[in-house]
Order: structure tokens, then sequence, then C-alpha cells
């Protein structure tokens, strides 16, 4: 009765960091941009790495494989959680999201389905995706009633951004937190998240022709 990949609502922890990097990166970043790995303090919140060790001055690709907090949390103040929100929403997050700091940290609830949707747009080039179910529909004696013909929604992230969001993700599962959901001979990306005590655990994965999303 309850369909928990399209109505439940979830904080998607750092699974939502791929918003806040993009963000980044739109703005004149790369994926070899130092910044800093250590603590950090906004208006008396001090988020901690999962560890709870710090690396000092780490390249954002390597911040985001390792899904670093505080370098997460520095991006969204450096940028503005308002703009981190906007990213999100352009690739097709519905839900309200809050414009703080937190948000690096995936703070605000979303659905599984918003979030493979985000991410589908990683996946196909920098596209925009409606997610829908139906293809077809026909009668009882054949005839089509209905047909979703292709939709050309238009492209929301350019392509050099989409290459540079995709090797960093594809970092993720070679070195970082998501090394066990690597396809052996498939090219594959993704992120892994957790709301604070195991609450929920995330992970979306791609390849260039299938995007999925995971959640415990």
């Amino acid at each position: 009765q309850f369909n928990r990949a399209v109505a439940a609502k979830r904080q998607p922890g750092s699974a939502f960091k791929p918003f806040v990097y993009l963000t980044a990166i739109e703005r004149g970043l790369t994926p070899d941009t130092v910044r800093e790995d250590g603590p950090i303090a906004v208006k008396g919140w001090r988020p901690e790495n999962y560890s709870h060790e710090y690396f000092g001055p780490v390249t954002l690709q390597k911040a985001l494989a390792l899904s670093l907090n505080t370098v997460s949390v520095r991006l969204t103040v450096e940028f503005g959680p308002t703009a981190v929100v906007r990213t999100a929403h352009r690739l097709g997050i519905a839900s309200k999201l809050e414009p703080n700091a937190s948000i690096a940290l995936g703070t605000s609830e979303v659905s599984v389905m918003e979030m493979v949707g985000a991410y589908a747009s990683f996946a196909n080039g920098g596209f925009a995706v409606s997610p829908h179910v139906v293809l077809r529909v026909r009668s009882t004696d054949g005839k089509l009633l209905f047909s979703r013909g292709p939709q050309s929604l238009g492209r929301i992230i350019e392509p050099r951004y989409v290459a540079m969001m995709n090797a960093m993700m594809q970092e993720t599962l070679l070195t970082g937190t998501a090394r066990k959901a690597e396809i052996p001979g498939w090219p594959a990306a993704g992120k892994t998240g957790t709301s604070q005590e195991f609450r929920d655990a995330w992970f979306i994965g791609y390849t260039g022709h299938l995007v999925a999303g995971v959640w415990l």
C-alpha cells in the first residue's frame, strides 16, 4: 500500500553531495581544485567526517570519493546553500529543501525516485529526465490507446561539467566509499549516503545505460 520508492521522504545524507559539487564546478572549480579537510564551525555547528579524521588539503575528486563532510560544508558555505538548492531543483528534486549549511550533508528529505531521476542527468550526458512508469496502453483487441514518445526536455548540465562529475563519481567506486559497487569491466559511477545513526543507507549508481537507487 505504501510505495517507498516514490512516496517515502528520507534524508539522503552524502548521496546529496553531487549537487554541492556540481554547483562548485559550474562556478569555476575543477576535480583538481584543492580545499581544506579540517575542523569547521558554522554558527556553532561543527560537522565532522564519518571517520573523525582529517586529511588536510585534498582535491575535490578525493573529497567526494571519500565523502569528506567538511569539504562539502565548505563548498556550500563558499557558494551559498541557495545555489545548491537551485542546482538540485534544476536536476529534478521536487521536494522542499532547506537552504542552510547542513544541506551539504543531505539533511532535507527526498524520495528515491527523485534522486534516481536527478542522477539520470549525469548518466545521459546532462539532459533533463521525467521519470515515468507506463510506456504504452493497448485495448483488448490490440489497439494502441496511449504511447509515451521520446521527450526532449533540454540540456540542464553542460557537457564539460557532466564529464567532471562522472569522473569524480567513478572514483568513488574505484577508491572511495562505494568500492563494493564497482562492476568489473564496466565504467560505472555513483555515490553512497547515510543519515545520522545509520537510520538511512543509500547508494545511487549508474552506467551509461542504467541508473539504480538503493535505500535501506
